[in-house]
């Protein structure tokens, strides 16, 4: 009932199939043409009667990371929905433990996402994630597009 979702990203421009459920199936790709070394798992793989996904990240930074602002672009259908920005580490009492990272280093972190926030109702849902290391948006360090087909509606 409940799928484990487990990617490991570092070849741009190819589409992987992430995992599938009787109510969820995701997918994913790069959105700028450099390789990354980014693995990340999601349990469970599904959409209904979860509070809390729990995620584990592993990731090798491109770049120094001084700063870290990340914009959340969100169509449904086709339409866009949802933009989120969110300024991560401006170099001042930074908290998360991305902040500061320096080009090479491996950042390893679980947490939590709490999916009963949002309701996503059927239909087909595309998710750019996007990491700029200025405030401009002009210095791109990580973009992954997520395809995200929820299958039934929640309610």
């Amino acid at each position: 009932m409940f799928g484990l979702l487990f990617f490991i990203l570092f070849t741009p421009g190819v589409s992987e199939f992430l995992c599938t459920s009787s109510d969820l199936e995701m997918s994913y790709t790069f959105c700028d043409s450099t390789a990354h070394v980014f693995i990340f798992n999601l349990t469970p793989c599904s959409m209904m009667n979860n509070s809390v996904w729990k995620a584990n990240l592993t990731w090798i930074a491109r770049s120094d990371i001084p700063f870290l602002k990340i914009v959340f672009h969100v169509w449904y259908d086709d339409a866009k929905a949802f933009l989120w920005k969110e300024l991560l580490c401006s170099g001042a009492d930074d908290e998360y433990s991305v902040c500061g990272m320096l080009k090479g280093e491996t950042l390893v972190s679980a947490f939590d996402i709490k999916g009963s926030r949002i309701k996503f109702p059927k239909g087909n849902y595309s998710i750019i994630v996007q990491g700029f290391s200025d405030d401009s948006e002009n210095n791109m360090i990580i973009c992954l597009n997520f395809t995200m087909i929820v299958k039934q509606d929640p309610f």
